[in-house]
C-alpha cells in the first residue's frame, strides 16, 4: 500500500461516527452565539478542514479525487455540500445559490451573515458575496478539531504506535551496529542517516501507516532533516556538504524524529535521540534534565488547563533546574489530521480531551542535539494527564527493544 492509496482520510474510514455530533454541537452553538445564517467552508478533498467533515459528508464525496473542490455549510439543522463534478459552476457558487434560496429576504433586507474559516479561497468569498451573505471570520472549526473525541483519540494512538514500530526498527539496527575506523556499521555496510530513515519508514508502512514525508535524522534547530536536505551546522545555518550518506559515529546522539500519518488521515508524533556507546558525557545530564521536564509537564496538566507559552515555559524551566545553561528549545502544539494544529499559539490553552505533541531539546555540543518528543491526552480536570504509549525515553538503542 503506497502513501498514495490512503487518499489522506477522504471517505475511507468510517469508525469515526463521533466526530459529527461533536461538530454539529460546536458549530451550532457558534451560530446561534453570533446570530448567523450558516457556516461554510471551502476547500480540497485533502484539506484538514474538509477532512474532518467526512464523517457526516463521506457518502457524498468521491475517494481519491484529492484535487476535487469541497463546499459544505451547516445552518443549525442541515449539512449542504457541493463537490466538483465536471460542470463549469464552482462548488462554491452552486452552494451559495443553494443557501439563498433556502431563505430568500426582502429586497431591501440587510445582507445575512455566514460564518467562514479566514483562510477560505478568494474565488469561494467572491461567491458567497454575489449571493447576498455578509462574511464573518471564525476559527469554530479550527476549535472543534482541537477537541478530541474518542475515535479520534484511537486513530492517534493507533498512528503513534506506528511511529514506535518505526523507531524501535531503527533501535534494533544501531543495537546490532559495530564500530570500524570510528564510524557505526551494520550488516557490512555504514549507517546513516538517509539508512535510519528508510529502515523508519518501512517499519511504519509495515505497521499500516503512512511516513507522509515527516521522518527525519538528526534535524537542526530550525528542524531542517538532514537526512533529507544536506548538512546543517545545528543552529540553521548550512555547512554546505550534505551529510544523508555519511556514516554516523559511535558516543554522537542520533536524533530520530516521525510523524506518520494513519489510512484515517491521523498523524503520530515521536523523537527519540540514541546513542550508541555513549561515554556519559552531557547527553547524559541533558537526558536526565529533559525526561525530568516532562514529568512536570503532565503534573502540570493534570492540575487544570494551561497555555502553550506555559507549559512550553515549563519544561524549559525544569531542564534548566537541572543546570542546563546553554541553548534550549521546547514546542507545544496540537495533533491531529496535522502534524501540527490547535492548540499552537502561544496563547491558546491546553484543555480537555486536547492531544498535543510536547517536545524538548537541549544543545550538548556544537551541531548535536539531544531531542524527546511524545503525545500526551489531556483528561477532565484532575484526571491524570497522560503520555500515549511509545517506546523507552533512554539513550541506549537495546533498551527500546526490550518492552
Amino acid at each position: 500500500m503506497s502513501d498514495a492509496d490512503s487518499s489522506a482520510g477522504t471517505g475511507a474510514d468510517t469508525g469515526l461516527e463521533s466526530v459529527g455530533p461533536h461538530l454539529e454541537s460546536v458549530v451550532a452553538g457558534a451560530l446561534a452565539d453570533r446570530d448567523v445564517a450558516a457556516f461554510v467552508h471551502v476547500g480540497t478533498a485533502r484539506d484538514p478542514g474538509v477532512r474532518y467533515c467526512q464523517s457526516i459528508l463521506e457518502r457524498r464525496l468521491r475517494p481519491g479525487e484529492d484535487r476535487d473542490v469541497v463546499a459544505v455549510a451547516f445552518d443549525g439543522d442541515e449539512w449542504l455540500t457541493e463537490t466538483t463534478d465536471g460542470t463549469v459552476s464552482h462548488p462554491a457558487e452552486t452552494l451559495a445559490d443553494r443557501l439563498a434560496n433556502r431563505g430568500e429576504t426582502e429586497p431591501d433586507a440587510e445582507p445575512r451573515t455566514i460564518l467562514t474559516p479566514a483562510a477560505i479561497p478568494h474565488d469561494a468569498a467572491l461567491y458567497l458575496e454575489r449571493a447576498g451573505f455578509d462574511l464573518a471570520s471564525t476559527a469554530v472549526l479550527e476549535r472543534a478539531r482541537a477537541t478530541k473525541t474518542a475515535d479520534e483519540r484511537e486513530r492517534i494512538a493507533a498512528a503513534q504506535a506506528a511511529a514506535g514500530v518505526g523507531i524501535r526498527r531503527a533501535a534494533a539496527l544501531l543495537a546490532d551496529a559495530t564500530i570500524a575506523d570510528g564510524r557505526l556499521v551494520a550488516d557490512g555496510e555504514a549507517v546513516t542517516p538517509t539508512r535510519l530513515r528508510t529502515a523508519v519508514d518501512a517499519a511504519i508502512v509495515e505497521a499500516g501507516a503512512f511516513p507522509a514525508g515527516n521522518t527525519v535524522v538528526n534535524p537542526d534547530s530550525g528542524h531542517v532533516p538532514s537526512s533529507l536536505d544536506g548538512a546543517s551546522a545545528g543552529d540553521g545555518t548550512s555547512t554546505g556538504g550534505t551529510t544523508e550518506d555519511q556514516p554516523l559515529a559511535p558516543g554522537e546522539p542520533i536524533v530520530l524524529e516521525t510523524a506518520p500519518r494513519g489510512p484515517a488521515g491521523y498523524h503520530g508524533g515521536l523523537v527519540r535521540t540514541l546513542v550508541v556507546d555513549s561515554d556519559g558525557g552531557k547527553e547524559r545530564r541533558a537526558h536526565v534534565a529533559v525526561t525530568q521536564a516532562f514529568r512536570s509537564a503532565a503534573a502540570m496538566l493534570t492540575a487544570g488547563a494551561e497555555s502553550v507559552t506555559s507549559v512550553e515555559a515549563d519544561l524549559e524551566a525544569e531542564i534548566r533546574a537541572f543546570g542546563e545553561d546553554g541553548a534550549v528549545e521546547t514546542r507545544v502544539s496540537g495533533v491531529g489530521l496535522e502534524s501540527r494544529e490547535r492548540p499552537l499559539a502561544g496563547g491558546e490553552d491546553v484543555e480537555p480531551d486536547h492531544v498535543v505533541r510536547l517536545e524538548a531539546a537541549v544543545r550538548v555540543d556544537e551541531g548535536q542535539w539531544l531531542r524527546i518528543a511524545d503525545l500526551l491526552a489531556k483528561g477532565e480536570a484532575g484526571e491524570r494527564a497522560a503520555y500515549l504509549p511509545a517506546p523507552s525515553q533512554s539513550l541506549d538503542p537495546t533498551a527500546l527493544l526490550e518492552e
